[in-house]
Protein backbone atom coordinates (compact mmCIF):
# COMPACT_ATOMS: atom_id res chain seq x y z
CA UNK A 1 0.00 0.00 0.00
CA UNK A 2 3.13 2.57 0.71
CA UNK A 3 4.44 1.53 -2.97
CA UNK A 4 1.66 2.79 -4.22
CA UNK A 5 0.63 6.10 -2.54
CA UNK A 6 4.91 7.00 -2.91
CA UNK A 7 4.11 5.66 -7.03
CA UNK A 8 0.80 8.27 -7.01
CA UNK A 9 2.90 10.81 -5.44
CA UNK A 10 5.50 10.76 -7.81
CA UNK A 11 3.11 10.25 -10.77
CA UNK A 12 0.01 12.13 -10.23
CA UNK A 13 -1.22 11.29 -14.04
CA UNK A 14 -2.09 8.41 -11.90
CA UNK A 15 -4.50 9.16 -9.88
CA UNK A 16 -7.97 9.52 -12.04
CA UNK A 17 -6.88 6.24 -13.73
CA UNK A 18 -7.19 4.91 -10.67
CA UNK A 19 -10.23 6.54 -9.48
CA UNK A 20 -12.15 5.52 -13.10
CA UNK A 21 -11.02 1.98 -12.68
CA UNK A 22 -12.37 1.92 -8.85
CA UNK A 23 -15.58 3.62 -9.77
CA UNK A 24 -15.74 0.80 -12.39
CA UNK A 25 -15.17 -1.77 -9.92
CA UNK A 26 -17.75 -0.63 -8.11
CA UNK A 27 -20.19 -0.46 -10.20
CA UNK A 28 -19.72 -3.81 -11.42
CA UNK A 29 -20.06 -4.96 -7.74
CA UNK A 30 -23.20 -3.02 -7.04
CA UNK A 31 -25.06 -3.96 -10.10
CA UNK A 32 -24.45 -7.81 -9.07
CA UNK A 33 -25.54 -6.93 -5.76
CA UNK A 34 -28.99 -5.35 -7.34
CA UNK A 35 -29.71 -7.86 -9.66
CA UNK A 36 -29.14 -10.93 -6.78
CA UNK A 37 -30.99 -8.69 -4.49
CA UNK A 38 -34.22 -7.62 -6.81
CA UNK A 39 -34.45 -9.40 -9.91
CA UNK A 40 -36.42 -12.56 -10.24
CA UNK A 41 -34.37 -14.06 -13.05
CA UNK A 42 -31.25 -14.50 -10.95
CA UNK A 43 -30.78 -17.21 -9.02
CA UNK A 44 -27.65 -18.83 -7.03
CA UNK A 45 -29.05 -21.97 -5.13
CA UNK A 46 -30.76 -23.88 -8.38
CA UNK A 47 -32.04 -26.92 -5.73
CA UNK A 48 -34.59 -24.69 -4.06
CA UNK A 49 -35.92 -23.40 -7.72
CA UNK A 50 -34.62 -25.10 -10.97
CA UNK A 51 -36.70 -22.85 -13.54
CA UNK A 52 -37.06 -19.33 -11.71
CA UNK A 53 -37.78 -17.97 -15.20
CA UNK A 54 -40.92 -18.87 -15.17
CA UNK A 55 -42.10 -16.89 -12.72
CA UNK A 56 -40.97 -13.96 -14.05
CA UNK A 57 -43.84 -11.49 -14.19
CA UNK A 58 -44.00 -11.06 -18.19
CA UNK A 59 -45.70 -7.23 -17.68
CA UNK A 60 -42.99 -5.94 -15.14
CA UNK A 61 -39.88 -4.63 -16.76
CA UNK A 62 -36.76 -6.73 -16.34
CA UNK A 63 -34.36 -3.91 -18.08
CA UNK A 64 -33.13 -1.12 -15.68
CA UNK A 65 -34.46 1.07 -18.73
CA UNK A 66 -37.25 0.32 -20.80
CA UNK A 67 -39.02 2.45 -23.12
CA UNK A 68 -42.37 2.20 -25.39
CA UNK A 69 -42.34 -1.73 -23.93
CA UNK A 70 -46.13 -3.32 -24.58
CA UNK A 71 -46.58 -6.82 -23.75
CA UNK A 72 -48.71 -9.15 -25.11
CA UNK A 73 -49.14 -13.55 -24.41
CA UNK A 74 -48.29 -15.65 -26.77
CA UNK A 75 -51.48 -17.73 -27.63
CA UNK A 76 -49.33 -20.85 -28.07
CA UNK A 77 -47.13 -20.70 -25.12
CA UNK A 78 -50.21 -20.06 -22.84
CA UNK A 79 -51.73 -23.43 -24.67
CA UNK A 80 -48.33 -25.08 -24.12
CA UNK A 81 -48.51 -23.90 -20.28
CA UNK A 82 -52.18 -24.76 -19.96
CA UNK A 83 -51.30 -28.65 -21.55
CA UNK A 84 -48.03 -28.43 -18.54
CA UNK A 85 -50.52 -27.98 -15.59
CA UNK A 86 -52.57 -30.50 -16.51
Amino acid sequence: MASVLKLLKKKKELIPLLGFVALAGGGAVTMCIYSLAFKTDVTINKTRNPTPWENVDPRKPQKLITLNQKWQPVEELEILKELRKQ
